[in-house]
This record gives C-alpha cells, sequence and structure tokens, in this order.
C-alpha cells in the first residue's frame, strides 16, 4: 500500500494525462500505454475508505497523481472552510500527489455552497484576499499550489487590471504556480471578443506548471453572439488544439490534461484525445 513514505512521483512529467473516471479503471490498468498520469478531483476523495480510495491507492503505484480542488472558493470573501482544509490536508498527506491545484474563483456566500465556478472583479482588494487565501492553503498542505484561470462570460467594469497581471501578481506574492487552462481561454476570449493569442503571449509561462485541455458547447447571447460555455463535456475542438499548439511554443511543453467531466466517453475516445496532445508535444520537440 502506498503511503507517504513510498511515493515514486514528485513531479508530473511533460507529457498528456487525463482526468480519472472510476468507469474507466480496468481499461486504464489492462492498456500497456495508456496514459503518463491521472488528474482527480480533490473533493471525489476526500473520504476514509471504500472502493474510490481503495482504486486511487491502486493507481497511484503506477502513475503520477494531479489533485485538482474544485470547492475550496479560493477568491470567495470568508474565511477558508476549515474543515475542508483539513480533509484536503489528510488527502495530500496519504496521497502525496506530484502536483495540486485550484481555481480563481468563489463558489461560496456564507455557509451556501454554490454549484458553480464564478469569476472575481480583478482589483487590489481581490488580490489581496485571494493572496491570504492561497498563503493559508500552502501553509495546510505543506506544499506549492498551482492555480487556474478561469473561463469567463462577462468582464467586471470595477476590474483594475488585466487577468494575466492578475495572476502574475498573484504568484509573485504567494510563490504560487499558474495552472493554463487553454480551453478557458478560448472560451473567454470568444464571450468577451478579445484574442486568445495575445492573451496567450503575455501570460507568464515560466509560472506554468501543469496545461489543461477540455470541450465546451456553443451557444449565443440575447443579441445572437456567440457565448460559449466551459462544459467539459466533448471533444476539444479544432481552434483550441491550433492555440494549444501556439502555447507549447511560447512556453515550451508542459504536463497537459485532457478534461473530460460529463457525458464521459468510452476510454479508447479519451485515450485518442489524449494521444493527439502528445503529437503537438512531439512535434514542438522537433
Amino acid at each position: 500500500m502506498l503511503d507517504a513514505t513510498t511515493s515514486r512521483f514528485d513531479r508530473l512529467p511533460d507529457a498528456p494525462g487525463v482526468g480519472y473516471k472510476p468507469q474507466h479503471f480496468s481499461d486504464i490498468l489492462r492498456a500497456a500505454n495508456p496514459v503518463d498520469w491521472l488528474e482527480i478531483h480533490a473533493e471525489n476523495y476526500m473520504g476514509d475508505g471504500g472502493r474510490p480510495i481503495a482504486q486511487l491507492r491502486h493507481l497511484a503505484e503506477r502513475f503520477p497523481i494531479s489533485v485538482h480542488g474544485v470547492g475550496l472558493s479560493i477568491g470567495g470573501e470568508g474565511r477558508l472552510d476549515a474543515d475542508h482544509l483539513a480533509r484536503l490536508k489528510h488527502l495530500v498527506t496519504w496521497l502525496q500527489p506530484a502536483s495540486f491545484s485550484e481555481h480563481l474563483a468563489w463558489s461560496t456566500h456564507d455557509s451556501h455552497f454554490l454549484n458553480d465556478l464564478l469569476p472575481l472583479p480583478y482589483t487590489e482588494e481581490t488580490l489581496t484576499r485571494v493572496c491570504r487565501h492561497i498563503d493559508e492553503l500552502q501553509e495546510a498542505i505543506g506544499r506549492r499550489v498551482l492555480l487556474e484561470n478561469p473561463s469567463t462570460y462577462l468582464a467586471f467594469a470595477e476590474s483594475e487590471m488585466a487577468e494575466v497581471e492578475f495572476l502574475a501578481e498573484i504568484a509573485r506574492r504567494t510563490g504560487c504556480g499558474l495552472l493554463l487552462d487553454v480551453n478557458n481561454v478560448f472560451v473567454s476570449a470568444t464571450n468577451q471578443q478579445t484574442d486568445p493569442v495575445a492573451y496567450i503571449e503575455a501570460f507568464p509561462h515560466a509560472q506554468v506548471g501543469e496545461i489543461h485541455l477540455g470541450g465546451h458547447d456553443e451557444d449565443a447571447d440575447e443579441t445572437g453572439a456567440p457565448l460559449l460555455i466551459d462544459s467539459h463535456g466533448r471533444e476539444v475542438i479544432d481552434p483550441v488544439w491550433a492555440l494549444y499548439a501556439h502555447t507549447i511554443e511560447v512556453g515550451g511543453a508542459k504536463p497537459t490534461l485532457i478534461e473530460w467531466d460529463t457525458d464521459v466517453p468510452d476510454w479508447p475516445v479519451l485515450a485518442a484525445e489524449a494521444h493527439r496532445a502528445a503529437q503537438i508535444l512531439e512535434q514542438a520537440e522537433t
């Protein structure tokens, strides 16, 4: 059984990984070379036992594991939830993952949890609060955290700085790393009619510890303009693949996750997406 003293993986490889889903457990174990690493959502594994924990322990003996938090509400106005932090610490202590990440978003109000990752105004007040929360999180779990850029559907009039500037300053003040979600960049740029290539080129790539790719749904707003929804429920589209290729050209090879969280396909479909990412990474090295 894997414990905190026997973990063999202290970093993610600069190669593709996938978000682990229990229905793929047998396929992953049967495949000769399934993927290079796996990611889990922390909140699904913060209990003490049962089949999910047993399967995760087994996978952690073979694969580097990235833990991705989705419920801490880093951008929330209140204090971080002490019980949630304690459960995260317990998970990280026994699993010893190769990476831990969270979202630049908020999802709580008072004692209520909102089932969404909501954006923030980029102000000095927000910056101070987010940095305080990241410091608290990193102290609690005893490791560097990666912070993910959000997908957004509107901009706040009160924002005082650009998102890239905001993220870079968080990394500078707290020592955290960044998780660059390329699909989120594409979704936000389309919704707000900005340039995704310019965003990628301005991003502080030296701080990036992981890249995410995923699918999105297409809709339209009340004026008929395109509105993209970050759904993680389908394959990555060609323009996002192109933006990813440019990201690798600009920032170099990084651990790259394929996210597919709803309408999860059979394993060969997910593996094919990871293979496409591997091809782009290989082309960048030639």
